[in-house]
């Protein structure tokens, strides 16, 4: 009888065996892991050692192939050559796309710019995209390529050359040390600062824009008038959402039912992505090939599915360009344009290989999407489905029954597989939502297989319909279905957010889990065999990675807002001020945010400060003139943190052993957090986090979380 070892070795060598076609996936995951490492560094390496890195190790895997090297080495230096390549790639994206930042302005500013889209709502207003010609105080080399602008009143439609006068600031750093960075998202995507408007936007005279501002400009305007003719015809609550999940524009969705969508887990039918393509190509796609075998002449002449392919292709395009072209929607749009070309190539269209080669394109295009959410969670959800894909048992076909048990075997198989499709796909992402959105919908899972139905044979398919026929006027009976399908998606959402603990939160698992996670889902889609199975634990990372002490004491960026832990709550000094941020890191944290009591604090235009040590341990200032000896001295009798939005030169003697934040620590340091020990304080800074970054390096203490 064989020893356990032995059958062990064995069975180890069959399932190393059986991965034969399975080693080249994880070509884009150690592509990806050299990017990811980049944007981990705390300081920007050279160009030249990541450049001679990616050639020699891309060299020695050329080299190794040619000369007949084991199979064990040329894919070993296959992924070296990907890792490499992946830093070397992002380098380059950075330097790609490096331009001017904005700095933070003393004074408000004048500036003369083309309204180059119409951005979601803030919480301060509506939003627009500017492409700015003159700033003043800025020479038209310091000058941003593009400004996120809040403006009052209706947004001016794309096209429009205006004049704003508003408070100029680079883009907002994390709202807490190890948040979601929104400075390093604009810098990719060319937004140099955010502008707050304080007046009217006024029309202006410029000279003609340069022919590519013109072309996306107009592109952007058809968008607009697209939106707006959607929302005239279903009314502002159901065409607005109709709007979003056509053209982009979030401006007319209400925050109750952006709120109900989320709490319900259905938010991501809201932004355009990889299921938004997937049913307008799917749609195109079935419809054609529909047609061209209902025409026996064409379907004796013509490559039905080919046909069918092209027209996939030609509608994702379209949509690609209807939707603005966020990244999302152009990462799903490459991923389903390589499922349109393999069946143009006459392979199949939905593979591990194919999902892995659509990831290597985008990661050579976009190397930055691999710290987004977004790409995070729709590679883990797409991959989870192929390999359900390739378990799924082969339904035996009936050679015939009766129509009543056909029909009823096949809604009950539907059943479990849109059940199984949406547990794996919610598994596959729950880890990020998780670290990132700090929210698990409960009901997700119910909300999300009622929904399907809806979205995918009703709102979706009239919506492209109806969207392609409106701007000749024959849109309305289409859009009106399509209304339907959405008025019953919000009411679904709406019940669903609604019911008792429909969200919870959890706090973020230290930096590291998400990466363990990660690996773990890869190996279970990517590994073949039961081995698979040792990526279980890995992929529970994030759930059960023990939390650390949530901290003190939190102080946003320029030292605007705090907030402190009280009884199991996190306790915020200037309820409604800068929420957002407030509320990300306390949701990041774990916590629920309470608004400060009025009793124990004394409280007035730009100070608040604790009357006892009971009430809270921060005495805040933001007032932008520096307080004087005598108001730091109750400052510092009043609280054992005291912040100073202002820059401080001298401290009375009743601060010493005090901690003492003023703006010029604010400046270089952003947000931070606070642990006691005793009579000392441990403090956790934003840019501990971020590091020495070309998107870091402008870093602004009056920033707003809200784009002003």
């Amino acid at each position: 009888m064989r020893s356990l070892a032995a059958r062990l070795r064995d069975g180890m060598r069959a399932e190393v065996a059986d991965q034969t076609d399975r080693w080249r996936l994880w070509a884009p995951v150690f592509l990806g892991g050299g990017c990811a490492i980049y944007f981990s560094l705390k300081a920007e390496p050279l160009l030249w050692p990541l450049a001679l890195a990616a050639a020699l190790t891309t060299g020695a895997w050329i080299v190794g192939r040619r000369v007949g090297l084991a199979r064990g080495w040329t894919l070993t230096l296959l992924m070296l050559a990907c890792l490499c390549g992946g830093l070397a790639v992002a380098k380059l994206r950075t330097l790609a796309v490096s331009g001017p930042i904005a700095p933070a302005m003393s004074e408000p500013v004048t500036v003369e710019g083309w309204v180059l889209d119409v951005d979601s709502p803030g919480e301060r207003g509506a939003r627009v995209v500017i492409a700015p010609v003159r700033i003043r105080g800025l020479t038209p080399e310091a000058t941003p390529t593009r400004l996120r602008a809040t403006v009052r009143g209706a947004p001016p439609p794309p096209g429009a050359a205006v004049r704003l006068y508003g408070i100029l600031n680079p883009p907002p750093p994390p709202a807490s040390p190890g948040a979601y960075d929104f400075g390093r998202n604009a810098y990719f995507q060319g937004m140099g600062g955010t502008l707050f408007g304080l007046g009217e936007t006024r029309p202006t005279d410029l000279a003609p824009a340069p022919w590519r501002l013109r072309l996306a400009m107009k592109v952007n305007a058809v968008r607009y008038d697209l939106a707006q003719r959607i929302v005239a015809r279903l009314g502002e609550r159901t065409g607005g959402v109709a709007a979003a999940m056509t053209t982009g524009h979030e401006t007319w969705i209400g925050r109750e039912d952006l709120d109900a969508m989320r709490d319900s887990g259905l938010a991501h039918i809201l932004s355009i992505s990889g299921l938004h393509m997937a049913i307008v190509g799917g749609f195109v796609f079935f419809g054609v090939r529909l047609g061209v075998a209902a025409w026996p002449w064409l379907a004796l002449r013509a490559p039905g599915k080919k046909i069918a392919a092209v027209a996939g292709l030609i509608a994702v395009s379209v949509y690609l360009v209807i939707s603005g072209a966020p990244p999302p929607a152009e990462r799903a749009a490459i991923t389903a344009s390589i499922a349109f070309a393999a069946i143009l190539l006459d392979r199949q269209a939905v593979t591990m290989h194919a999902l892995a080669v659509a990831a290597f394109v985008v990661l050579l295009l976009q190397p930055e999407a691999i710290v987004t959410p977004g790409f995070q969670m729709s590679f883990a959800a797409t991959a989870a489905l192929v390999a359900l894909v390739e378990v799924w048992p082969k339904r035996i076909r009936e050679f015939a029954a009766p129509w009543p048990i056909v029909v009823a075997q096949r809604l009950g198989a539907w059943l479990v597989v849109a059940c199984s499709a949406s547990l794996v796909a919610g598994m596959a992402t729950g880890p990020f939502a998780m670290q990132h959105f700090n929210r698990t919908a409960l009901y997700g899972l119910v909300a999300n297989l009622t929904t399907a139905p809806i979205a995918d044979f009703i709102l979706m398919p009239a919506l492209a319909l109806g969207a392609a026929l409106e701007p000749l006027g024959l849109g309305g009976p289409f859009l009106w279905l399509a209304g339907k399908g959405v008025d019953m998606m919000l009411a679904i959402g709406h019940w669903t957010a609604g019911l008792p603990g429909a969200v919870r939160t959890i706090a973020s698992a230290p930096a590291v889990a998400l990466p363990i996670a990660f690996v773990g889902i890869l190996i279970l889609c990517l590994w073949r065999g039961r081995l698979r199975l040792l990526g279980l634990p890995l992929a529970a990372a994030v759930l059960i990675w023990p939390r650390p002490a949530p901290p003190d004491l939190w102080i946003g960026d320029g030292g605007t807002n705090a907030a402190f832990m009280g009884a199991e709550q996190a306790v915020v000094v200037r309820p409604g001020v800068r929420q957002f941020a407030a509320d990300l890191w306390s949701r990041r944290r774990g916590l629920e945010l309470t608004p400060r009591p009025n009793e124990g604090w004394v409280c007035q235009r730009s100070v608040c400060a604790p009357q006892t040590s009971e009430a809270g341990p921060v005495a805040l200032w933001w007032g932008r003139k520096a307080p004087t000896m005598e108001q730091m001295d109750i400052l510092c009798r009043s609280a054992p943190v005291v912040s100073v939005r202002a820059a401080l030169i001298d401290l009375p003697s009743s601060c010493d052993g005090r901690l003492v934040l003023d703006g010029t620590d604010y400046a270089h340091g952003g947000s931070v957090e606070l642990w006691r020990n005793g009579a000392h304080w441990r403090a956790l800074w934003a840019v501990d986090v971020r590091g020495d970054r070309p998107w870091t390096r402008q870093a602004d203490p009056d920033f707003s979380d809200n784009g002003g």
